[in-house]
């Protein structure tokens, strides 16, 4: 075998150096990224562990930083996040069905799909501003629960049609051709074919949209949830408010109190969309566990 020419030595070592120094920035980016990540969480838990306990889960806002409790706000975050994600997951699943499955492809469905993919990206104050005309005004529900959870379902409605659709575009057509080639119907493959094999994919997407509604304020306020709520939800007509908005209100003071409350606010936070995440994951790997034999 012929040696190498010192022009291609050349070229493969500038190369090598080439992917080196890309690999060392991508190590930097991903240590500079962790490190603040860690500044962040070692700063809060300075500021506001320490307020972290039962009593301040179960008390309400007060004007007295030291009693100032969340349980107004969390309780409002669990309803809202949970009318968003019962609603999103329904009809962000059922669309991606029929769009993957019995749409027609042809101009409709592509001009369905540009603006499925557009709505992905619009700031979500304007989902604020239509859940308040829609919901608030021309559906009378007034400034409410079920009127915050519908609002947040249209936030995340297209990244979870996004999702499921990409999850069961992955589904192998070979599956859905077996099923019909023993006589199944289309509604038959779906049901015990596409859906088990994409449910862990529209899982993950319901994770990602989920987490964005638990941390959304802007369209909350736009539709007038309350920023200082001295009373728990008692029906889906209540007026409420969410974690994310007493956090914000808490901050704006001048007191040192209620920036060790907020602080501790977002802990709870933090730990309320880990344990929502971890849900979520566990029911993933529950769907993605294939039977053996």
């Amino acid at each position: 075998m012929a040696a190498a020419s010192p022009d291609f030595r050349r070229r493969m070592t500038r190369r090598q150096w080439e992917g080196r120094a890309f690999h060392g920035l991508c190590l930097l980016a991903v240590a500079v990224a962790l490190a603040m990540l860690v500044l962040l969480l070692v700063y809060l838990a300075r500021q506001g562990l320490t307020r972290v306990s039962w009593e301040f889960i179960t008390s309400f806002p007060s004007r007295d930083p030291d009693q100032a409790g969340i349980k107004a706000a969390l309780l409002g975050s669990i309803y809202v996040v949970a009318i968003a994600a019962v609603v999103a997951f329904t009809l962000g699943v059922s669309a991606a069905i029929y769009l993957e499955e019995y749409a027609v492809r042809n101009w409709r469905s592509r001009i369905i799909q540009v603006n499925i993919t557009n709505l992905a990206g619009v700031p979500s104050i304007v989902y604020g501003i239509l859940g308040l005309e829609i919901f608030v005004r021309t559906l009378g529900l007034g400034r409410s629960v079920l009127a915050g959870g519908l609002t947040m379902a249209l936030l995340v409605l297209p990244i979870i049609i996004i999702a499921a659709q990409e999850a069961i575009r992955a589904v192998p057509p070979s599956l859905r051709e077996g099923a019909y080639a023993l006589g199944a119907t289309r509604w038959q493959a779906i049901w015990h074919l596409v859906l088990p094999q994409a449910m862990p994919g529209i899982l993950t997407g319901v994770i990602l949209a989920v987490s964005r509604a638990l941390g959304e304020t802007a369209p909350l306020i736009v539709m007038g949830a309350l920023t200082f709520v001295p009373f728990a939800p008692d029906g889906p007509l209540s007026r409420f408010t969410v974690l994310p908005i007493q956090i914000f209100n808490w901050t704006s003071r001048p007191q040192a109190g209620f920036h060790e409350a907020a602080a501790a606010g977002i802990i709870v936070l933090l730990a309320l969309l880990l344990t929502m995440n971890a849900a979520a994951i566990v029911l993933r790997n529950k769907f993605q566990r294939r039977p053996e034999g």
